[in-house]
């Protein structure tokens, strides 16, 4: 299968598309690598799709890590959940779950007119 020629019609990064073709092992390092040539290239969007279609969880962590650093909390929470890190992930929905509290909370306080 040409995968690149597979993914040629989607320009919308947030567009997934579940395959049931195997990567065979050495495709699938292959494609790490570049993944994480990509990433320490500084391309993040790059490696983050070969990460997501090879499903390499080390590598799926490193990019909620960025995104976490760059304060994009749901998609670093996506990353961590298809990893799957439940750890990092419990900790960012508890922090989400704190603000919507707070949010809610606030919202008590408006006087009705």
């Amino acid at each position: 299968m040409n995968y690149k020629k597979a993914f040629e019609n989607f320009n919308d990064e947030n567009f997934l598309v579940k395959t049931t073709a195997k990567l065979d092992g050495a495709v699938k390092v292959s494609l790490n690598r570049k993944g994480n040539a990509l990433y320490n290239q500084g391309d993040i969007e790059g490696a983050r799709r070969i990460f997501i279609t090879t499903g390499y969880s080390d590598g799926l962590r490193r990019i909620g890590d960025y995104y976490k650093s760059q304060g994009r909390m749901l998609d670093a929470l996506k990353m961590y959940w298809i990893a799957p890190d439940h750890t990092k992930s419990e900790t960012i929905i508890i922090q989400l779950s704190e603000i919507i509290r707070k949010l809610m909370n606030e919202g008590e306080d408006i006087p009705d007119d």
